[in-house]
């Protein structure tokens, strides 16, 4: 016994005096570690320097229970109480009786409150104990950044947003997740913190170690006005359609500077939101969109002209067993490959390539690939869907005996949007193919840091004589008569483009759907903007076609953007003075400047419609909120002065 006890008495003094410098260092270690206090992600901005994106400051308020003097607790208790019951509401003693039983339980990292803003973490600061700081009254704060987008959920996948996987890791898709390491993450600070039990950790003190960098901002192309018309177009045509999802692209045509784009899904109870970046990432069979790229590979190799006649064979071709039906039944007897064009007429355009390259598959294959269309657009945005086309050459890639007559007319090929719409852009833009831009700079306050300037994927994608044709069919498309997109035609405004409507699931009858899309540019003759809009899955009950789906909400973007005016909503009519609904557009436009005196019915209107309806009358408006607007502060009827203000409520 005696041994025993000698032999705990030298492993003591051992501990101590040998080894006493090693433990000691050991121990700090264990219970004093330098955090990571995450820096602020840098500003996104649109092109007109709107807010998109930014990192807020939160704060969580802790209380260590047993940091001030029994003196100091006394005196100042009942006044905390108060400070504390006057901001959440229960009584006084409620909140006396929960700190007296911390300091009693030694708690020292007592929760008062979570994720608050800099003015209620002001206000807490000053909280009678808490106002004495970290070491004389108990104060511990927490801070961490949270990411909003002041503009909603309106262009939210493309700008980005914070997702967690199962882990807890983050990730960041979109604008955020691909400038963020390089641009919008900063450098991030470091924080004493000592370790209190139970796996928490309380500050040291009140200062950082190293205090944090915020990282530089972003300006993107987005045009926030485009935007708003792009999103709420899209989303009243899903919502009449019933649609599964869609989505819409505006794109400059000269710079390729992405000026807006929206992605709505629906979810389970009907409500449509930013789901997935389906511009970016879904890549699908574009059904008659991609019958221009067909025809500008045969024209460009000389195999066939516009004024060519073809005969449509009553509407039904067979190639290895397999039928291609007309967009119409009986077809359309002998045309033109331009009228084929026009009219979409499926044997008419299949026939015209099964002639020129049947024997030569490989050169029209090479034709799509000589233009770029089999390359990804080697976006920075994470997601972007692969282009595919069956090539003869390679195996195991779609190819079979009825590869080309199905491409021809936009099957068994796959493209997103936004390539279907580069290959379109680059028609407008004289044959210049434009890599699509979503970022002009990034800046650190008012000092640019880095420009971000139009990239050429291939500055000649055909021949200029082959580009003129194209964009000769592509406004008959809008302006002849027996055009698909005749409907949207309109005498005032010019547009180009080509209607694609594509089975989908076609191998199951009982699955089978439609994708309605609609591709062009405007102005016809100069064009200024390409757009693309493609909805998934609309209600065939209601319609199917693209030129009935997704045409309307083409023209109703292009014509918003070059108009001082707003349109009568073709698919749901607003209400104006004396519930006047005109269909054309030169007659809605005059009917509103002969009421410019009486104030219009603007509640249910686009927020961006309704201000400029009302400016164009000569008022001053000033808007509070976003969306549609719910209220405004004049009656319809009553008689307006000049420049009179008129206040709308939005959401």
């Amino acid at each position: 016994m005696f041994i025993f006890a000698l032999a705990v008495i030298f492993k003591l003094l051992s501990i101590q005096f040998v080894n006493g410098d090693k433990y000691k260092d050991l121990a700090e270690k264990r219970t004093v570690e330098e955090r990571t206090i995450p820096a602020n992600r840098g500003n996104v901005y649109s092109a007109n320097g709107n807010l998109l994106a930014t990192s807020v400051p939160k704060y969580d308020i802790r209380f260590d229970a047993l940091a001030s003097s029994t003196k100091n607790f006394e005196k100042h208790i009942k006044a905390f109480s108060d400070s504390l019951s006057v901001y959440f509401g229960n009584k006084p003693n409620y909140y006396e009786r929960k700190l007296r039983k911390a300091r009693a339980n030694k708690n020292r990292y007592m929760l008062l409150a979570k994720n608050l803003g800099y003015s209620d973490y002001i206000r807490f600061r000053n909280f009678p104990l808490l106002s004495l700081g970290a070491f004389r009254g108990g104060l511990i704060v927490e801070q961490d950044t949270k990411r909003e987008h002041p503009m909603g959920g309106i262009a939210q996948r493309t700008i980005g947003y914070e997702r967690w996987d199962d882990q807890g890791n983050v990730t960041r898709p979109g604008i955020d997740g691909a400038f963020g390491e390089k641009y919008l993450r900063g450098k991030d600070g470091k924080r004493l913190k000592q370790k209190i039990g139970k796996g928490q950790w309380k500050p040291i003190s009140d200062a950082n170690e190293v205090e944090p960098q915020d990282g530089y901002d972003v300006y993107t192309t987005i045009d926030v006005n485009i935007q708003d018309i792009a999103h709420h177009a899209l989303l009243e045509q899903l919502e009449y359609y019933k649609a599964d999802h869609g989505c819409v692209v505006v794109m400059e045509t000269k710079t390729g500077e992405v000026k807006a784009i929206s992605n709505l899904g629906r979810n389970t109870e009907g409500k449509y939101y930013e789901r997935l970046n389906y511009a970016v990432g879904e890549s699908h069979e574009p059904g008659s969109t991609f019958k221009l790229m067909a025809l500008a590979v045969a024209l460009d190799d000389k195999v066939i002209d516009t004024s060519d006649i073809v005969d449509t064979e009553k509407g039904i071709l067979s190639y290895y067993g397999r039928k291609v039906r007309d967009s119409r039944n009986g077809g359309y007897g002998k045309i033109s490959i331009s009228k084929a064009f026009e009219v979409s007429s499926n044997t008419g355009i299949v026939k015209a390539i099964h002639n020129s390259y049947t024997n030569n598959p490989k050169k029209f294959v090479d034709g799509l690939y000589d233009m770029n269309l089999n390359d990804t657009l080697k976006l920075p945005i994470i997601g972007e869907g692969k282009p595919i086309i069956p090539d003869p050459r390679i195996k195991n890639n779609r190819w079979s005996g009825i590869a080309l007559e199905w491409m021809a007319y936009g099957y068994g090929v796959s493209f997103t949007p936004l390539q279907t719409l580069t290959f379109y852009n680059a028609i407008a833009n004289e044959g210049e193919m434009i890599r699509p831009r979503f970022i002009r700079e990034v800046k650190e306050y008012d000092k640019t840091i880095k420009s971000f300037d139009k990239e050429v994927i291939n500055k000649q994608i055909c021949s200029k004589e082959t580009v003129a044709k194209l964009k000769q069919l592509l406004k008959n498309v809008v302006e002849k008569k027996h055009g698909t997109g005749n409907g949207l035609y309109s005498k005032n405004f010019s547009m180009a483009g080509k209607t694609g409507t594509c089975q989908k699931d076609y191998k199951d009858k009982e699955k089978l759907n439609y994708i309605s899309s609609f591709a062009g540019f405007f102005p016809a003759d100069n064009p200024k903007y390409s757009c693309i809009v493609v909805i998934h899955e609309p209600d065939k009950s209601v319609g199917y076609y693209g030129a009935d789906v997704s045409g309307p909400v083409f023209k109703k973007i292009a014509q918003k953007i070059f108009t001082d005016s707003p349109l009568i909503d073709e698919i749901n009519p607003l209400r104006l003075v004396d519930a006047e609904v005109e269909k054309d557009y030169e007659v809605f436009y005059n009917t509103a400047q002969k009421y410019k005196t009486i104030m219009p019915d603007v509640i249910g209107l686009p927020s961006m419609d309704a201000i400029t309806l009302l400016e164009n009358m000569g008022m001053k408006v000033k808007t509070e909120g976003v969306g549609t607007v719910k209220s405004q502060s004049v009656k319809s009827g009553t008689k307006l002065k000049n420049k009179q203000t008129i206040i709308l409520q939005a959401s």
